[in-house]
C-alpha cells in the first residue's frame, strides 16, 4: 500500500485517479480548495480530503507530509483567464509541489502536462525528443515554463520525477471536452475553419493506467511520456458521433481558418476592452487547437515500459457516449 497525495483530486484526471488508487488499496490524500463545490464527490469515496491552497507552499508541504507518491493535476485548464492566475497556479503551484516533495522524501513525481508543449510543427510526428514550443497563449505556455521547474528539481535537487503528455483526454465524467462540443452542436454554434483536422483521444482508463505504471516503474523516473489510444479521428468524425447519439443533424459549416482566426482576435480584444468575464465564442487557442493536424507518437511508453492503451478508442467513445445520454441534455442546452 502506497501514501499517495493527489493535486486537482476534484478535476476529471485527478478524480479518476482518486479511484483508481483506492481501488488498488493505496491511502489517498486529496488537496482540494476550501470553497471546492465538487469536494462533496470525494466525500463519497474512502479519501482524506485536506484543505489548502496550490498557491501557498505552508499549505501543499503538509499536504505532502508522509506521502509515497504525489500525482499533480492542478493547474488552470482554460484558454481563458487572466496571465496571472496561470503563474500563480500552474507556474508557482509546480514550484510549491516540487519543493514539498523534496522535503517530503517522495518516491515518485508524477506532473500532468500536454501534448501542446511540443508546438504545432505539422511536418513530423511529434514525440518526446522534441524540444518545448512555446504557442503565444498562455494555457500551453504556462505548461512549458511548468516543465522547465520540474526538470530544474530532477536535475539540480534529484527529485524522482515522471511527466506525462495527454493528448485529448475524455470518457464518462469529462467536464469540458464532449460536453462542450455537445452543447455547441446541439445550439448549432459549431463550426468548423479546417477540414480533416486531427484529434488524438486519450480514453481515460487508458490514461490512468498509465499512471499507475509510471508511478512506481523506476524505468519511469527522469522521462517523460505522452498518451493516448493509438489511434487518431477527425474531428468531424468525433463530433458526427456525438450528434448521432443526441439524435441531432450533424454540424458541417465551414469557414476559412483566416476569417476564424481573425474573428478570434477581434473578440478576445472587444472581450478585455469591455472587461467581460465570459469566455468568447472564439479564442486563438482554440482556433489554433482546432484546426491543427498534428502527428503523436506513443511508441516510447511502448518501448520502454511494455505499456500499450487497453481500451480501443470506439469501446472509449461507446462508453462516453452512453454517460452522454445520461446527462442532462435541456440543461446543456440552456448554457
Amino acid at each position: 500500500m502506497k501514501k499517495v497525495l493527489i493535486t486537482g483530486a476534484t478535476g476529471f484526471i485527478g478524480g479518476n485517479l482518486v479511484k483508481a488508487n483506492i481501488s488498488k488499496g493505496n491511502k489517498v490524500r486529496a488537496l482540494v480548495l476550501s470553497n471546492d463545490p465538487d469536494e462533496q464527490k470525494l466525500k463519497d469515496s474512502d479519501v482524506e480530503i485536506f484543505h489548502g491552497d496550490i498557491r501557498e507552499y505552508d499549505s501543499v508541504r503538509k499536504a505532502a507530509s508522509g506521502m509515497d507518491i504525489i500525482f499533480h493535476c492542478a493547474a488552470i485548464v482554460t484558454d481563458w483567464a487572466p496571465w496571472k492566475l496561470f503563474r500563480e497556479v500552474t507556474i508557482g503551484g509546480i514550484e510549491n509541489v516540487c519543493k514539498a516533495a523534496i522535503d517530503a522524501g517522495v518516491s515518485r513525481l508524477v506532473d500532468i502536462s500536454t501534448n501542446d508543449v511540443f508546438g504545432t510543427n505539422e511536418r513530423r510526428m511529434m514525440d518526446e525528443t522534441l524540444p518545448l514550443k512555446p504557442w503565444g497563449e498562455p494555457y500551453p505556455d504556462s505548461k512549458i515554463e511548468a516543465e522547465k521547474i520540474t526538470w530544474r528539481y530532477y536535475n539540480e535537487r534529484k527529485l524522482p520525477v515522471t511527466m506525462v503528455y495527454p493528448c485529448w483526454a475524455f470518457g464518462p465524467g469529462d467536464k469540458t471536452f464532449v460536453p462542450l462540443l455537445a452543447d455547441a452542436i446541439i445550439k448549432r454554434e459549431l463550426i468548423f475553419w479546417r477540414k480533416d483536422v486531427l484529434v488524438w483521444p486519450t480514453y481515460i482508463e487508458n490514461l490512468v493506467d498509465l499512471l499507475l505504471l509510471i508511478s512506481e516503474d523506476e524505468r519511469a523516473v527522469g522521462n517523460g511520456y505522452l498518451v493516448h489510444d493509438g489511434e487518431s479521428v477527425t474531428l468531424q468524425e468525433f463530433c458526427k458521433g456525438i450528434a448521432e447519439t443526441l439524435g441531432v443533424k450533424p454540424v458541417n459549416t465551414h469557414i476559412p481558418y483566416s476569417a476564424a482566426y481573425t474573428g478570434a482576435v477581434i473578440m478576445e480584444a472587444l472581450w478585455k476592452v469591455l472587461n467581460i468575464k465570459t469566455r468568447p465564442l472564439l479564442t486563438t487557442y482554440t482556433v489554433k487547437n482546432l484546426g491543427s493536424r498534428l502527428k503523436f507518437s506513443i511508441a516510447k511508453a511502448e518501448r520502454e515500459l511494455g505499456w500499450k492503451p487497453k481500451v480501443p478508442f470506439k469501446q472509449g467513445f461507446a462508453k462516453t457516449m452512453e454517460w452522454l445520454k445520461t446527462l442532462d441534455i435541456e440543461a446543456l442546452k440552456q448554457k
